[in-house]
């Protein structure tokens, strides 16, 4: 049977796309993996069964490499977390958020710093630096200065499938214009006050980009609670400090009042940053509030 990638969910249909040509499908029974039951998810890859020239059903949902619930989409290689230096000013609490719920769901990001000639220089160098010394890549960007790292974006997306996400009002509709005109996303915003999603969306689609790869179009992060972490998840979403946890003289060690642990010594040496620690010690309270709230009883 052919196989190929469903690229929008919508009303019980599930869209694939194979080459050049769209089937949409109905899911043809119960799919389980390991005695659980799977629903079909955009970014799918699938076994389909062609009925005619345009209709079908899906028989089978091939293993997933990321699986993300809010919003639902499956196999993203990369989140692209777009983030402003000005109107709204630059968050890295919003932003170390966000790099939490990537890095828990075991997605890479990529972070982009737009309206980045609107700030001296100097602000953009030291935000980038930080973040690239964790591992992260950033590309400082301008819809203004057109040149300005939007072929850099332009390569990052090549070939993969994207999510955007970031901060209201950061231009992620702007840069994705400057990008790939004609490309129209209406991805939805993050209230940094709330950490709720605005949705302007109801459904996930994956917007194929020119050249290969695809962006998704979704309503964005519907919650930036953390609803499944636990204190040890948290610990180890923060990649800096998940490569220094091995030196810590207790395994599961959480970095705050354990004696001889590596993570406190970085970040008194000042290898770490002590804004990132307190960013952590920050969620570790929203976390406890979070599970305080949510108790089964």
């Amino acid at each position: 049977m052919p196989e190929g990638r469903i690229v929008k969910a919508l009303s019980g249909f599930y869209y694939v796309a194979d080459g050049d040509r769209v089937f949409s499908c109905r899911a043809r029974g119960l799919f389980k993996k390991k005695g659980a039951k799977v629903n079909p998810l955009v970014g799918d890859w699938v076994v389909y069964d062609a009925i005619n020239e345009e209709e079908g059903y899906v028989m089978e949902v091939g293993e997933r490499t990321s699986e993300l619930v809010r919003p639902p989409i499956s196999n993203v290689d990369q989140a692209v977390l777009v983030f402003s230096m000005f109107k709204p000013a630059f968050s890295a609490l919003l932003l170390d958020k966000f790099l939490v719920h990537t890095e828990h769901a075991g997605i890479d990001s990529i972070i982009i710093l737009s309206k980045a000639d609107q700030v001296p220089e100097e602000e953009v160098r030291v935000i980038t630096e930080k973040y690239e010394a964790i591992g992260y890549t950033v590309i400082p960007t301008s819809t203004k200065q057109e040149t300005r790292g939007l072929q850099e974006v332009r390569e990052v997306l090549h070939d993969r499938i994207s999510v955007f996400a970031g901060q209201s009002g950061v231009g992620k509709s702007s840069l994705i214009n400057a990008l790939f005109p004609g490309v129209s996303l209406q991805t939805g915003d993050v209230s940094e006050k709330l950490g709720r999603g605005k949705h302007t969306t109801r459904h996930v689609e994956l917007i194929p980009l020119e050249g290969g790869g695809y962006v998704a179009d979704t309503p964005g992060f519907s919650s930036l609670e953390f609803m499944d972490l636990d204190e040890l998840d948290l610990a180890e979403a923060f990649r800096d400090f998940a490569e220094r946890s091995p030196d810590c003289k207790f395994r599961g060690c959480l970095h705050v009042t354990e004696p001889s642990c590596a993570v406190q010594e970085g970040v008194a040496s000042g290898e770490l940053s002590k804004e990132r620690y307190e960013n952590y010690l920050q969620f570790r309270e929203e976390l406890k509030e979070y599970q305080r709230r949510n108790k089964p009883w």
